[in-house]
């Protein structure tokens, strides 16, 4: 028994994997995995499944998210050093240099989520009192640090566990598995349940296994594309398909698949806002299902629309997925430039 918890969430994965575990569904991505990903590819063609990190463009999606911000460095003379010719301070060298520095919102534009970008209030311990705590039991101000104060936004934070690191060091490489609700249900924003879903898998014959990473298109990050980094707020929360969080069957279908990622081309994966709150209950239901208490990571505003295109034509739903992101110790998400491989 782990000593983070006496108690676990309901249908939770708490503990399958070791007390210590920080990587949860993922456990699944074995090397049977990986080969069954590579056993996918026929014929060499690769796809780049992110959106350039400047879009949306904005912060019509996210009133605290903002595009990347390019500087240069700065020289020891307080020069910026971009298009510095070195000959400056070596005479008669012919360097011309340029460096840049990135200020980056991690969950802006194409990116995953961490496990511990959501928990929950519950009473882990058992006495009876909810306390904020993560996948596993891992506790928020223990093992998930940072300011709360309104004054120290700027003050450090870091995730001591369940970082974003973690799936860097497992690779995020296996086999993907397309689900096409655009081509059946259009454009139009809805709330999609058990029961759509599954008719859309059994219609165009998509199986999903344990260890599969799941990529749902509706086409949401296509439609960005063509907004040129000026999305219409009007239009783009009226816009694409996106998970019932409120629908019981359809986590109980998360759960039961074996999934071990789940990742969309819309800004949340689950449509958001969810659909009205019954009691006490979480905001983003199905974000607590998959990161609280399966362990199962997200990917968020994936660029799926041409692979989507590409399966579809092909009579295909399964290629090589590659999506690691970026190897930053303590943070709880991370942008990444997934390929995928047919």
């Amino acid at each position: 028994m782990s000593l983070r918890w006496r108690r676990r969430p309901e249908g939770s994965t708490w503990g399958d994997w070791g007390p210590d575990d920080e990587i949860g569904r993922l456990n699944l991505l074995t090397p049977e995995k990986v080969r069954q990903g590579v056993a996918e590819v026929c014929e060499g063609l690769t796809f780049c499944l992110s959106l350039p990190l400047d879009y949306p463009g904005g912060n019509v999606l996210n009133p605290r998210r903002h595009p990347p911000r390019l500087t240069p460095t700065v020289r020891a003379n307080g020069r910026p050093n971009m298009n510095f010719p070195v000959c400056e301070e070596v005479p008669e060298a012919t360097d011309v240099i340029s460096d840049d520095v990135a200020v980056l919102h991690l969950q802006y534009s194409t990116q995953w989520d961490g496990l511990c970008h959501v928990g929950s209030l519950f009473d882990a311990d058992g006495d009876g009192a909810a306390e904020p705590v993560y996948y596993n039991g891992f506790r928020a101000g223990a093992d998930i640090t940072g300011p709360s104060a309104p004054g120290d936004a700027a003050a450090p934070s870091r995730a001591k566990a369940l970082g974003i690191e973690r799936l860097a060091e497992r690779g995020m490489q296996g086999r993907g598995v397309m689900i096409d609700l655009r081509a059946h249900l259009g454009d139009a924003r809805r709330a999609v349940g058990y029961d759509t879903l599954q008719e859309i898998i059994d219609a165009d014959g998509v199986v999903v296994e344990p260890g599969d990473m799941v990529c749902l298109h509706t086409g949401f990050a296509e439609r960005l594309l063509g907004m040129d980094r000026a999305p219409d707020p009007a239009t783009v929360h009226a816009l694409g398909a996106g998970l019932d969080g409120r629908d019981a069957r359809l986590l109980d279908w998360i759960t039961d698949s074996g999934l071990c990622a789940l990742i969309a081309d819309n800004y949340a994966v689950e449509a958001y806002p969810a659909g009205p709150m019954r009691g006490c209950c979480a905001t983003l239901p199905l974000h607590e299902h998959c990161l609280f208490k399966l362990g199962v990571n997200l990917g968020e505003l994936w660029h799926l629309t041409p692979l989507a295109t590409w399966l579809r034509a092909n009579g295909r739903s399964r290629f090589l997925l590659t999506a690691p992101p970026l190897r930053l110790p303590g943070a709880v998400g991370s942008p990444t430039t997934p390929i995928a491989t047919v």
